[in-house]
């Protein structure tokens, strides 16, 4: 219909206020596909500048970052205190990072429930694909290392970042078939899928569990599930339980993000009316508040029409899921808040110093290879296999150069390479260690995106594409 669209909207707008014309651009900047990769971008520029400026700069933004206390203060509780450092990076890291979490699984158990995930055979593909796209970038980076202590990085290379990848799809406009971005955004969610697991598994050490607060946890879980099933639908009050389970598994020596995920899982994803209900009751309402106009009610002083009104907010907030109305709110917040915030404070590199000896580093060749040569093949090859054995067809319009293109781009992991780097190196005697693997994620993201767009605006313009956005 096309009273649903935002269009709609501004054709009922019959005065157009100063604020507005003044709003509009960014308004309309944010809307876009590629909003979200471009403000990501700028803020890796910002970090790397200010990392590579005079020593007095440099040292000002680094210590901003790793020297500045916080903590929070309740009577004679301190938090955070003893193993957990407490400065800005840890917040960011451990605390922020764990709402860019909660939306992934969102949009996991979006995906799973009503998305691409949800039918076996559209599925195949870029389930396989994933798996192939972390599989192989795994192997590229053991075989540079292997035997090293920086074996334990081995997980960097498998990741995409899916707000940069989408980003180089949006620019590229009609060029790209629509099949092939949701191809790709598919893919994303389940490589996001796989490095939770990785995640979870292998940076977790098990001598440092605390059985205890992991117990805590699961019943804090297991609370949020229990307020699911007994239909609570506000928002804050998951919000409540959530701070809990992160602070559980804070405790308990698991990463905390990961408790951004639970908490995303207990989210209830049913209605309390549906369609025809929906319908039924708004047209009711919708005459109710034009009787009341016609007799020379207006909204300011009508009682009766401010009650339809919130009537009607409460039956859109009936017809709509808790999952979809937070997913739809918090999806600006981790593009344009907390994963700017994070490359900020991730992704400055001091190129200067490390630069030379990363030339000559297995850990900094078997991240570059893996995103840019390890993510092309297995994400290609993986793909091919499951054509060739039936178990999945191409997209309608895309091609195989299509395929090696969007693979290429896969190999822009940023984001999730810099988290996995952080876990992998973060505490390594060699503070240059995880310097080494953020200039090699960094430069092997930016040639991965370079070579995923260049292979794509030699593919011919196919009918579908033209429902691309």
């Amino acid at each position: 219909m096309s009273h649903s669209s935002p269009d709609f909207f501004e054709e009922v707008s019959t005065r157009r206020r100063p604020i507005d014309t003044a709003v509009a651009p960014f308004a309309n900047f944010i809307k876009k596909e590629s909003a979200g990769g471009i403000v990501l971008m700028v803020s890796t520029v910002i970090a790397l500048a200010l990392a590579n400026s005079n020593a007095d700069i440099a040292h000002a933004f680094h210590e901003f970052w790793t020297g500045t206390p916080l903590t929070v203060t309740i009577g004679s509780w301190i938090f955070p205190a003893g193993k957990h450092p407490g400065h800005f990076e840890w917040w960011v890291n451990d605390a922020l990072m764990a709402v860019f979490f909660f939306v992934i699984g969102l949009e996991i158990k979006r995906e799973f429930l009503v998305g691409e995930l949800r039918d076996p055979r559209k599925a195949a593909l870029p389930l396989i694909a994933a798996v192939g796209g972390m599989v192989v970038p795994g192997l590229i980076y053991a075989a540079c290392n292997w035997g090293g202590d920086t074996m334990r990085g081995w997980a960097i290379p498998t990741a995409t970042d899916i707000a940069f990848a989408l980003g180089v799809l949006a620019l590229l406009g009609r060029r790209v078939p629509s099949g092939l971005r949701v191809f790709l955004v598919t893919l994303a969610i389940a490589d996001d899928l796989g490095a939770l697991l990785i995640i979870a598994f292998f940076y977790t050490s098990p001598e440092h569990l605390s059985m205890n607060y992991l117990g805590m946890g699961f019943a804090a879980m297991g609370v949020m599930l229990a307020m699911n099933l007994l239909g609570v639908r506000r928002w804050w009050l998951y919000g409540i339980v959530g701070l809990m389970l992160w602070y559980c598994v804070l405790e308990s020596g698991v990463h905390p993000t990961i408790a951004g995920v639970l908490g995303a899982l207990t989210l209830p994803v049913r209605t309390r009316i549906d369609g025809d209900q929906f319908t039924h009751h708004a047209r009711r309402l919708a005459d109710e508040f034009d009787r009341d106009r016609a007799a020379g009610g207006r909204v300011v002083t009508s009682r009766n029409q401010q009650g339809v009104l919130i009537a009607m907010e409460r039956l859109t907030e009936a017809a709509q899921t808790p999952l979809q109305r937070l997913e739809k709110g918090m999806v600006p917040f981790a593009a344009f808040v907390v994963v700017p915030i994070f490359a900020l404070a991730n992704a400055g590199v001091s190129v200067g110093s490390v630069g030379e000896r990363a030339l000559r580093d297995p850990e900094a060749w078997g991240i570059a290879l893996g995103l840019i040569v390890g993510k092309t093949v297995g994400i290609t090859g993986f793909a091919w296999l499951a054509v060739k054995t039936g178990l999945s067809v191409l997209p309608s319009g895309v091609t195989w150069r299509h395929m090696v293109g969007a693979a290429m781009l896969g190999g822009i992991g940023f984001t999730m390479s810099l988290f996995i780097a952080h876990l992998a190196f973060g505490q390594d005697p060699t503070p240059e260690r995880l310097e080494i693997a953020k200039l090699a994620v960094l430069c092997g993201s930016a040639l991965a995106a370079v070579l995923g767009a260049a292979v794509l605006l030699t593919c011919r313009r196919t009918d579908s594409s033209i429902t691309a956005h």
